[in-house]
């Protein structure tokens, strides 16, 4: 499981606002948000055992997220890890929706992905037909299809939203909207291979459990002058903060 929100022209010190948790086994290795030695221009945190990411974006301006579609579907070897993705379009040329148009949806178990640049932001799944192109509003993404009607993504898009109309937009603001621990309602809990905690559990928008939950929320922000800020946050098992980095840079 993982949660994003997205304010695309919804703030006028801020044109782009995206947070996003991370939910992972805590034992998967991964490393903290940084500059890539090997890609240079890429910055963002990197699973070490696949080699790609769930969120980075590059010096020129490109940004990409990606999160799992979660579905009856078997994983299987034969797919290409949807980390890559991101990197795959931090490394193109291409605008976004053109980028889009090229992916092997196939290659990959299902995903739902988010690139972009400063004005040009879409959307695409292999878990339905075409791309979408994000115009200014707010969207919500967990591991259904963009805004699905979960509840942890209708209340991070309405808190957003709130916080956007006090303008209250800021890295604590960001950051407490996102540790929101208060799991969603019973009748939410998905029937499956989970145990009943375990499926309440994961309904939560800041997961904590002692072998799965959020492992990091990151914050990137495109400030009214051109420079992106990037901030991330990592937690232990217990739910408690074991790091941070913040970079910042111009395209």
């Amino acid at each position: 499981m993982c949660l994003i929100v997205l304010a695309i022209e919804q703030h006028p010190e801020f044109p782009l606002i995206l947070a996003a948790n991370r939910d992972e086994f805590h034992a998967r290795p991964a490393k903290n948000a940084h500059w890539w030695p090997d890609k240079p221009g890429i910055v963002g945190g990197r699973d070490l055992q696949a080699g790609g990411t769930w969120l980075a974006l590059h010096r020129n301006g490109r940004f990409a997220t990606v999160t799992n579609y979660r579905d009856a579907k078997p994983p299987s070897p034969k797919y290409r890890s949807r980390g890559h993705l991101v990197t795959d379009y931090l490394e193109s040329d291409l605008a976004p929706s053109a980028f889009l148009d090229t992916v092997d949806e196939d290659a990959y178990a299902g995903f739902n992905l988010i690139v972009g640049t400063a004005g040009d932001v879409a959307y695409l799944s292999n878990r339905e037909e075409g791309r979408r192109a994000l115009g200014p509003s707010t969207y919500g993404l967990s591991n259904a299809l963009l805004d699905g009607p979960w509840h942890k993504v209708e209340s991070i898009k309405k808190k957003l939203s709130a916080l956007l109309d006090a303008d209250n937009v800021n890295e604590t603001s960001l950051m407490r909207l996102m540790n929101n621990r208060s799991r969603g309602p019973v009748s939410e809990v998905e029937k499956g291979h989970l145990d009943f905690g375990t499926a309440h559990a994961i309904t939560a928008p800041f997961i904590v459990m002692p072998d799965y939950g959020t492992r990091c929320t990151t914050l990137v922000l495109l400030d009214s002058d051109g420079t992106w800020h990037v901030a991330e946050r990592r937690f232990d098992p217990a739910g408690q903060k074991a790091g941070e980095s913040r970079l910042s840079f111009q395209d």
